[in-house]
């Protein structure tokens, strides 16, 4: 019985490590940032975004932030004086936790009416990664090869981790 409940749980354990390392985390904009020069709506569109990603927004913070708004019109009309989330750090990261559509823009004034908004539409994980269309510009499909390279890699170390941690469970509980 003892045996079973050390399976058991080192089965979870590696399972949760696991699941947590294959979430990717996405550079908005790909290799420019978060800035006016860069075509998000080409950017989004050739990424799949599952529940557990990450989005990383980059950029001069004195220059620009980020705002989350919480509907469409809203981001239609830059609406960003209904913002629902403010973040101004240089390098900010937002989970995206459930399936759905967010909508992200610049708070800086004029910023977001010149293109720089982002509509990020998450799926749950277990999703198919197939899109309705092709990575259109050179940074979306650098960002996904990124991404799709590392996932080899990130569960090998959350394999390596859960033994790790098992080997040490394992002289805790003996000891």
């Amino acid at each position: 019985m003892d045996g079973a409940y050390k399976f058991l749980l080192a089965l979870f354990l590696a399972a949760l490590i696991t699941k947590e390392a294959s979430a990717t985390r996405y550079p908005v904009g790909g290799s420019q940032g978060w800035d006016e020069s860069t075509d998000f709506k080409s950017w989004a569109s050739g990424q799949t975004f599952k529940v557990g990603d990450e989005l990383v927004f980059k950029y001069n913070s004195g220059l620009h932030s980020v705002v989350e708004l919480g509907s469409e019109s809203a981001y239609k009309n830059c609406d960003i004086g209904t913002a629902v989330n403010s973040m101004n750090g240089g390098k900010d990261v937002v989970k995206l936790t459930k399936p759905g559509t967010r909508y992200f823009a610049c708070g800086t004034m004029g910023h977001c009416g010149q293109g720089m908004k982002v509509k990020i539409k998450t799926v749950t994980a277990d999703a198919s990664s197939t899109s309705g269309s092709s990575p259109s510009s050179s940074t979306s499909s650098t960002s996904t090869s990124t991404a799709s390279a590392f996932q080899p890699i990130s569960s090998l170390i959350a394999m390596t981790a859960s033994a790790g941690f098992l080997f040490a469970f394992d002289r805790l509980m003996n000891a």
